[in-house]
């Protein structure tokens, strides 16, 4: 449904295009001549940036030189309720709503990013896609684990973080199909030997004899579900393949969105703040684009819906909240920074230990974590759109303190 107004709102026509995205030239065109009969010189193109369609019409729109805006779904909800008080939902009455709201300039022009920064873009959104796999496969085999064999995830304090573990368990579900007593009757000696070879062939030097003999000594062990461990295990064998292989595309991932960083020059820049790594910085600048088109700081952190919302009336004053709104991947993969960078950086160590300890207003430990992540990307929109280095003094008061010469 395509809806041409004037600035007041007032539909000058309509006309429904059944088509494919790529051919809604027409529609422009169409739309075109129908504002130059009117007497308008210009037309400007505002859709709602649903699916993939909004990029097409954009593509389109630049290929004939009109001004094209995006409006928010949210808004056109809103403005659909307040419009007669109801919910009801047609085609025609949007698309007047989504020309209304951008005559009333409520809108914005999209991020127009280069070949770079959508590559950059694409390849963080496999990697979250990635972790979500990765993660889910993992608590497959814990979920099969604690019911058939639990007694082999207590033998680490993290399993599936152990190179040891994992090893162990691939050389018990692969070369004895999860025969747990054909395993134990190798003895202890050959057990070690088989262990030592898998960690070898997976690049270590060397495994935790520790986890080795606990999970010796677990193949005794009666607790789980005798009837399904057979096949429980044999299953485990499949998701553990899986799970390697999607670490193996996680790794090949990472590497070229790190190897895109290098490309324009800003992994020296960006790991200069101590406790980020050049991935994580990365997968924040693949949800951000461009840190220079934001006017500041400040806008970046409402982007990524990590600003705190007041909430006061007279006498009343509520609890004060994170917005939740902006791109919940970027509030995520800087949410996954802090964790490395509490732990590194000094800076953020000690605001972390002031928010959780001071006397007044003080922070619950996730509170103070969540200040830390929005001070991460406004400390990266400093460091990449100055183009220098972080300073621990400017991180830590906001302005750096010169000694005044002493007078003669």
């Amino acid at each position: 449904m395509v809806v041409v107004t004037d600035h007041d709102s007032k539909v000058l026509a309509r006309k429904t295009f059944r088509c494919h995205a790529w051919d809604l030239g027409a529609a422009l065109d169409w739309a075109g001549k129908q504002a130059a009969a009117k007497g308008f010189t210009a037309a400007t193109v505002a859709c709602e940036p649903t699916g993939h369609r909004w990029r097409v019409l954009g593509q389109l729109a630049a290929d004939r030189g009109m001004p094209f805006v995006c409006v928010q779904p949210m808004l056109t909800s809103w403005a659909r309720r307040s419009e007669d008080l109801t919910f009801d939902k047609t085609d025609e009455k949007d698309a007047v709503l989504i020309a209304r709201l951008a005559a009333q300039l409520r809108c914005y022009v999209p991020e127009t990013a280069d070949q770079t920064w959508g590559r950059l873009r694409h390849l963080g959104a496999r990697r979250a896609q990635l972790l979500v796999e990765s993660g889910r496969q993992v608590q497959q085999m814990r979920a099969l684990l604690e019911c058939v064999w639990p007694a082999a995830l207590q033998t680490a304090r993290q399993p599936f973080r152990s190179s040891t573990w994992t090893a162990a368990i691939t050389v018990v579900v692969d070369r004895d199909g999860g025969d747990l007593a054909r395993t134990r009757r190798l003895g202890a000696a050959r057990w070690e030997k088989a262990v030592r070879r898998e960690i070898i062939r997976r690049g270590r030097k060397k495994p935790c004899m520790r986890i080795i003999r606990s999970l010796f000594a677990a193949f005794t062990d009666p607790a789980g579900v005798s009837a399904h461990r057979p096949g429980a295990l044999e299953r485990v064998a499949l998701v553990l393949r899986d799970w390697r292989e999607t670490h193996r595309r996680l790794d090949d991932t990472e590497t070229r969105m790190t190897a895109i960083l290098d490309q324009m020059q800003l992994t020296e820049l960006v790991t200069s703040i101590p406790g980020l790594s050049a991935i994580g910085v990365a997968a924040i600048l693949a949800e951000t684009g461009d840190l220079n088109r934001f006017a500041s700081a400040r806008a970046l952190v409402k982007h990524a819906g990590l600003a705190p919302r007041e909430r006061l009336s007279g006498t009343f004053i509520g609890r004060t909240k994170l917005s939740g709104q902006g791109r919940p991947r970027l509030r995520l993969a800087a949410w996954r920074t802090v964790w490395g960078a509490q732990r590194a950086n000094p800076v953020y160590a000690a605001r972390f230990a002031h928010l959780t300890t001071r006397e007044q207003n003080k922070l619950t430990v996730t509170q103070a974590q969540a200040v830390i992540a929005a001070a991460i990307p406004r400390q990266l929109h400093a460091v990449v759109t100055t183009g220098r280095a972080w300073d621990p003094a400017i991180a830590a008061h906001g302005t750096r303190t010169t000694e005044m010469p002493l007078a003669a």
